[in-house]
This record gives structure tokens, C-alpha cells and sequence, in this order.
């Protein structure tokens, strides 16, 4: 992972009270990796700073000022989700009110919805819709492919993955060939939530396990498809879950290399069975943000997603060990569901601002992180 940019690190020795952070310092400065009782030392360390101080130190080892950013389009084709999850406000029952299934000339109507600023990628989630069959989906991407034929399609979580390839009578990678066939350039990261089996069962026991989650995503990897990789926290997990969750990533990462990004995903409780779990904190979003840098040794980047945790925190989580707070997205529904309060979208000069704010230099980039060079409604990709 190549330097990138000017460091501005501050040029002085790193400093804590806390004892417990001395031998992880000395790694982390040592390029050593971390090892469980480290992350949960952080986790667990009541000098934020220091954390952050040691992040830093990382993403700028990395990537100097550098702050990477696109200008995305999110496709949500389905709500109607065959899964029960107590974590997710977006899913509804088949015959439920608020219930919506685009047909194929809407969702392709709503990609072209926002073309203004000429987006380079569309992210497509949605829900595990019982009746739509393998094809509407391939069809989908097929269709965005003909429409808009230099737009990067980044589509279908593991998740969905496994649940269409039952759905087709198909193995997982038969359904990932089709599609990669059809034009899915890469996946999001999405449904990961918490791999340990204990939390899983309580928020999320209709989804695939954790094993098969890590399983369908070192597939794609050695078939040629990269993806992101997520974690939800601040809900019923804790910190040795946590830990466990992102060594498990880490494991994986060393056989494929084939995650880009790693997102950890604050929870939203509103309008969900878990309404009564208050929300995460600024501190625990910016901890998280840290410690995902410093125990991911083998991901070149960490994004602080300014849906989840308001632009502000993301503005902050850039000198805690983000390199990059994702795009403009235009229209999010899934986190809004769950009560999210941050805007349905921002236009590209609005990211770039906050990331000059925060003190850092914008990067445009594509899915695949490589420059983007731009007029108002026309781009240039440095391959």
C-alpha cells in the first residue's frame, strides 16, 4: 500500500497515561499486527486521543492528506424482504403497507435521476424479495449497462448473493459467473452486521451466518470480484465481538486481498425491534473508526460513512484513521428508515468542503479508487 500525499502528522513521540497502550504503540510504530487482547485493550483504553493519535499515525503512513470521496447513486429496487431482522427499519413483509417493488424501467429511470454530476458508480441493495426471480435482477444490471455503460455497478451483498443463487437453484459461484456476466462490476459490503453466532441469533438469525458470509466473499474474491466489507456496531454486541468480527476479516483479507474498504456501520434503533437501544455516541463512532485501522493491517482503506454518523463525526473520523467518508449518494432509504437524520444525498462540492474543513485534500476516485478527473456532467477515470 503506497504512500500517497504530504504527512501531517504531528512531529512528536506519542504520549499516554494509559500503560496498557505502550506495547501496542510500540507494534503499531514497529508495523507489528495487532492481536486480539490488543483491540479489546483499545477498545477498552480511556485515552481517545491516544487511539486516535496511533490511527493516524497509519492512515497518514498510508495516505498522507489524502481523503477519498465519489459521486454515487444508490438503487434500492425492493423493500420486501423474506427476512425478519430485528436490526433493519427498510424490509417490509410481501402485502405490508409501504411496500414497493420497482419494475425494470423505473429503477432504470431512477439510475438516470441525479446524472447531473455524472455519477461513476451505483451501489444496488435491496431486500431478499420472496417471488422475483434470478433474471429480474441480472436483467437490472444489464439494463444500467446498456444505459449507462461507463457507470461501475457495484451490486448485491453476500447476503443476496446466497439467497438468489437459491432462489436460481444455482451454487454460489454459478451466481456470482451470471453476475459478473451480466456487468456487476464489484459487491458493497453490507449484511456482515456482527459474525459471532450469539449476536447473530438476535438480530439478524434469518440472514446467512458469519462463516457463510466470509465464505461467499473470499468466492467472489478468487473469481475477480472486490467488495467492501462492513461491521454494524452499538447494538448487542460487545467488545470481544467486535475484535473477533474484524480478525475474521483480516483472515480472509490475507488469502484474497480482495476487500477494498472496510465500513463500520453505526446501528440506528429507531422503527426497528430494537428501538430501545439508545444511539452510538460521537466517541464510540470515532473509537471504531481507530481501532479499525489499526487491527485491519491488510486494508488499504477506512471509511467513515457520513450517512451513518452525520458529516461532522465524519469530518473528525478523518484524524482518527479514515481516509475516505464515501459519495454523494442521492438518495439513500435503508439507514433513513432507522431514523437517520443526515441528508438523502450531497453534492460533490459539499463533500469536498468538508473534507477541506477537516483539513484534509480531496481525492476523487472511482469504486476502484483510481483518479477521477471531471467537468460538471462528464468524467475521466485514470486507469
Amino acid at each position: 500500500m503506497a504512500y500517497a500525499g504530504t504527512r501531517s502528522q504531528a512531529r512528536h513521540s506519542f504520549q499516554t497515561a494509559d500503560k496498557a497502550l505502550w506495547p501496542i504503540a510500540e507494534k503499531v510504530q514497529a508495523g507489528e499486527r495487532l492481536n486480539f487482547d490488543d483491540g479489546v485493550a483499545l477498545y477498552r483504553s480511556g485515552d481517545i486521543l491516544a487511539v486516535g493519535w496511533l490511527a493516524n499515525s497509519v492512515r497518514e503512513k498510508l495516505h498522507g492528506d489524502l481523503a477519498y470521496f465519489n459521486v454515487n447513486r444508490h438503487i434500492n429496487p425492493t423493500n420486501v424482504c423474506v427476512a425478519s431482522c430485528r436490526l433493519c427499519a427498510f424490509g417490509k413483509k410481501k402485502g405490508d403497507a409501504g411496500t414497493y417493488t420497482m419494475a425494470l424501467e423505473e429503477a432504470w429511470e431512477t439510475a438516470g435521476t441525479g446524472l447531473t454530476e455524472a455519477v461513476t458508480e451505483f451501489h444496488i441493495v435491496g431486500g431478499l424479495h420472496p417471488d422475483l426471480p434470478f433474471e429480474y435482477f441480472m436483467d437490472l444490471v444489464r439494463g444500467l449497462k446498456v444505459r449507462f455503460p461507463q457507470v461501475h455497478v457495484k451490486a448485491f451483498t453476500m447476503v443476496e448473493i446466497a439467497f438468489l443463487a437459491k432462489r436460481g437453484k444455482m451454487t454460489i459461484p454459478e451466481a456470482i459467473q451470471q453476475m459478473k456476466d451480466a456487468g456487476v462490476d464489484s459487491m458493497p459490503g453490507g449484511g456482515a452486521e456482527i459474525f459471532a453466532d450469539r449476536v447473530r441469533h438476535i438480530i439478524c438469525d434469518h440472514k446467512i451466518d458469519g462463516g457463510e458470509w466470509l465464505e461467499t466473499a473470499r468466492t467472489a474474491h478468487k473469481m475477480g470480484l472486490r467488495s467492501n466489507a462492513t461491521m454494524l456496531y452499538g447494538h448487542v454486541e460487545n467488545d470481544e465481538d467486535r475484535v473477533d468480527h474484524m480478525i475474521r476479516l483480516r483472515e480472509v483479507q490475507d488469502d484474497t486481498g480482495g476487500f477494498q474498504t472496510f465500513i463500520p456501520l453505526a446501528f440506528h434503533p429507531d422503527n426497528t425491534v430494537l428501538g430501545h437501544i439508545p444511539r452510538t455516541t460521537g466517541m464510540l463512532d470515532i473509537r471504531q473508526i481507530a481501532v479499525g485501522r489499526l487491527m485491519l493491517d491488510n486494508f488499504s482503506h477506512i471509511k467513515a460513512y457520513w450517512q451513518m454518523m452525520t458529516p461532522q463525526i465524519a469530518q473528525l473520523a478523518l484524524r482518527f484513521g479514515a481516509d475516505d467518508v464515501d459519495g454523494t449518494v442521492i438518495e439513500e432509504r435503508i439507514y433513513h428508515d432507522a431514523g437517520a437524520t443526515t441528508p438523502q444525498g450531497m453534492r460533490r462540492s459539499d463533500l469536498m468542503r468538508l473534507i477541506i474543513e477537516a483539513g484534509r485534500v480531496p481525492f476523487e476516485r472511482d469504486t476502484l479508487y483510481r483518479a477521477v478527473t471531471r467537468s460538471e456532467d462528464s468524467f475521466t477515470i485514470a486507469v
